[in-house]
């Protein structure tokens, strides 16, 4: 949830408004070696320092990046839908931690919209192709409503407006 702009300039004003605290004291470290300098460019990574970071699928940024839109259950803030320009519709049950796909077996892989009915939020309406115009657009195959929270979906209407 965006903060609205009054309610940011207020923020902001009490953080300018705020006693600074005492700058902490640093002492310069002595360079290590190896490490990035003007004349040398860059240090090296050492492969120890990536062994860690597998790579791992974390949503919908992973396979595409542009989102086009988030509902955000107004009963149970865990659940989230997130539309996006190339890679249908994700869905979390833990605030982000993990995604699930819930629109992978259906025509349109680019969505524009998505919404949870604030009466009942077991139905969700998708908005198929992508809501932006640019170079990369995916086109859609109309509008869908799941009345099961992602599990299935049934198209209604707009089939040829893409």
């Amino acid at each position: 949830m965006r903060p609205t702009a009054p309610a940011f300039h207020v923020l902001a004003a009490a953080l300018v408004a705020a006693p600074a605290a005492a700058a902490p004291q640093t002492v310069p470290a002595a360079p290590l070696a190896g490490a990035a300098s003007p004349e040398r460019g860059p240090a090296p990574l050492a492969e120890d320092l990536l062994a860690g970071l597998a790579l791992r699928p974390l949503g919908p940024a992973f396979m595409s990046g542009r989102i086009a839109d988030v509902a955000v259950d107004p009963r149970d803030r865990s659940v989230w839908y997130v539309a996006t320009a190339s890679s249908n519709v994700w869905k979390t049950e833990n605030r982000g931690t993990t995604w699930t796909p819930v629109f992978d077996r259906y025509p349109s892989y680019s969505t524009g919209a998505v919404a949870i009915d604030p009466a009942n939020s077991s139905v969700i309406w998708l908005g198929t192709g992508e809501n932006t115009s640019q170079r990369s657009v995916g086109w859609g195959d109309g509008v869908y409503k799941s009345l099961d929270g992602g599990r299935s979906w049934a198209r209604m209407g707009l089939a040829a407006s893409e």
